[in-house]
């Protein structure tokens, strides 16, 4: 049953801090996630020619499982969690993505069994649901993605999340031409169907194997956006654009708690900060522990509340100091110990508060979702929580309205950067109250412009 959030998790943004959730949930090797602790989350990928079958694909995930859970214990951390992202072979094959997760599951069993180390393990099935250059959301390819949830779920993945698609082909039209409207369309209406129909069979799936439906993440959209805008060179995109996607994608993610999801949110969610403030659900988060990944202008700052604090992938390797999972999970695992002392002395609030100002003006992407604000943004979607169209919008005006407000001294915008800010609360104020207008008007335009937009096939209209 899908139960729409129209209340806030926490009293005051001040509430909010790594290492604790209102609802931490708890694997199957001991390691509680939002309990009062901070755990790495190591994320990596496979060789592309570790791919070529299934034997090599697992004979990989072994090696580089193993050399995570070594460097852990001989350096001595508590606790680790692994994320999976599947290649598209582990998807599409349901069984091999079940075989890898069982063979890590084992190796996890036995580090637990013999040291202690509290353990975690999720898998993130790949959005296989396309055809070409078209989405194909429901059909053959979304049974056969629910074919590789039961895999790996059976097979003792603890934590269940997926990237999800829905909204990207509209997403892809709008972002190219800075159209706020086709942005809420795409991601906080789109998005928010999408996400509501795939979380309600997630977390039937998570409950018949007792194991738990964790989070989605706005990798697909809001993450392009953020992507497109770039180092604070660029022009491609206007930053305070990337923000306005990124706060839409906050009531989009959240539609997955709404129909299921538990925690943790994905790491890649920047929007998480905002999810958590209305959930109480514990979150990953990435930053500059991801720079193997990609470049991050606001790196300390998105620690501020993570539960768990990951690297986004690396590709397995060797380095100087070992494979590349042994040294970033090694640095992933030293955060979270300095993270974990500051909450035992009482200190979190004083080092949260430092994570965020080391960033917080650097960009207006951080400056918005500093927790401070973010809360703001959080409090907006919950006043129009029941309607998907007015809470993105809501997302949408108190990010602008966070920029607007801002000190200009401190926060530096461009001229490129003010101009698109402008325009887009111009966008903002001519868009109507109306749900079922803008939902009829926004169908009409984008069946018109947009060749690869499939309605009828993937969001039953």
């Amino acid at each position: 049953m899908v139960k729409r959030y129209t209340d806030m998790a926490y009293k005051a943004a001040d509430d909010m801090i790594f290492g604790k959730s209102v609802y931490p949930v708890k694997a199957e090797l001991g390691l509680e996630v939002g309990a009062g602790y901070v755990t790495a989350e190591v994320n990596y990928a496979p060789r592309p020619e570790a791919g070529v079958s299934k034997e090599k694909l697992v004979s990989e995930y072994r090696r580089l499982t193993t050399d995570i859970m070594a460097r852990a214990v001989q350096i001595g951390f508590p606790a680790v969690s692994l994320e999976t992202e599947h290649v598209e072979q582990m998807t599409n094959n349901p069984d091999w993505g079940g075989e890898v997760a069982h063979v890590q599951k084992t190796i996890l069993e036995e580090y637990h069994e013999e040291y202690g180390i509290k353990c975690g393990l999720r898998h993130t099935p790949g959005d296989i649901r396309e055809d070409r250059d078209l989405l194909a959301l429901i059909g053959p390819k979304y049974d056969k993605l629910m074919e590789s949830f039961e895999a790996v779920a059976e097979a003792g993945a603890d934590f269940l999340s997926i990237e999800t698609m829905g909204g990207k082909e509209i997403l892809d039209y709008a972002v190219l031409r800075n159209d706020v409207p086709g942005l809420i369309y795409a991601i906080g209406c789109l998005g928010s169907m999408d996400m509501t129909m795939i979380w309600e069979d997630i977390r039937k799936i998570a409950d018949k194997k007792g194991r738990i439906a964790a989070g989605d993440t706005d990798c697909a959209q809001a993450n392009t956006a953020m992507f497109i805008a770039g180092g604070l060179l660029d022009k491609n995109l206007a930053h305070t654009l990337a923000i306005i996607a990124r706060a839409i994608s906050a009531p989009r993610t959240l539609a997955g708690y709404e129909a299921g999801a538990q925690g943790p949110g994905k790491d890649c969610g920047y929007e998480n900060t905002i999810v958590k403030a209305i959930t109480g659900c514990p979150i990953s988060q990435e930053g500059k522990t991801s720079t193997c990944a990609h470049a991050d202008v606001m790196g300390n700052l998105v620690m501020q509340c993570c539960d768990l604090w990951s690297n986004e992938s690396v590709e397995y390797h060797g380095e100087f100091g070992g494979t590349t999972v042994q040294c970033w999970s090694e640095s992933l695992n030293y955060d979270a110990a300095m993270l974990n002392v500051a909450t035992e002395t009482g200190n979190a609030k004083m080092l949260r508060d430092i994570l965020v100002l080391s960033d917080k003006y650097r960009d207006p992407q951080g400056y918005v979702l500093a927790y401070d604000n973010a809360y703001k943004v959080a409090e907006s979607i919950v006043k129009d929580g029941d309607d998907l169209y007015l809470r993105a919008k809501n997302a949408a005006i108190a990010c602008v309205d966070i920029l607007n407000d801002a000190d200009s001294k401190k926060l530096m915008m461009s001229k490129f950067e003010q101009n698109a800010l402008a325009d887009a609360k111009a966008s903002l104020d001519a868009m109507t109250d109306e749900a079922d207008t803008f939902m009829s008007e926004s169908l009409e335009k984008y069946k018109a412009e947009v060749a690869v937009f499939r309605p009828e096939d993937n969001y039953k209209f």
